[in-house]
């Protein structure tokens, strides 16, 4: 589905440095990081990002050995008045259309852009754009 965007998932040693060599590597590769989040455990974090170049992004870091995976999540503008989250999700929850995780993307003097990876990511998306909230194509992004 074209509406949907490609995330790059990163397992990262909970370590100095880590995360600055990703970054470096990226960079080597000409890739621009869109939005990122970064979660941690006691040992390895997860970071999850998108970029404008997925493909090479991805071939970049498994190349210099970091294990990465690919997933599509769907980036869904929810407006800038209060509210707008609440009614994406209850939309959402009439169908029973589960959110495994969220983070937001920046979009500065936009309206609000959150990424969120559903247990049913396609169905979702054509449920918030049958329901007036914009999900962003990847050119978009």
């Amino acid at each position: 589905m074209e509406e949907l965007i490609e995330q790059l998932s990163v397992l990262l040693e909970n370590k100095v440095g880590r995360l600055a060599e990703v970054a470096q590597i990226l960079e080597e590769a000409d890739v621009r990081i869109r939005s990122m989040v970064l979660a941690d455990t006691s040992e390895f974090g997860i970071l999850r990002l998108i970029a404008d170049q997925s493909e090479t992004a991805y071939q970049a870091l498994k190349t210099r050995g970091y294990t990465a995976g690919r997933t599509r999540v769907a980036a869904v503008g929810v407006g800038e008045n209060p509210g707008g989250l609440r009614s994406a999700l209850a939309l959402l929850e009439k169908q029973t259309i589960n959110v495994e995780y969220m983070y937001a993307f920046p979009r500065c003097g936009q309206e609000n852009v959150m990424v969120f990876r559903f247990d049913k990511t396609e169905e979702a998306a054509n449920i918030l754009r049958a329901g007036g909230f914009r999900v962003f194509s990847p050119s978009e992004i």
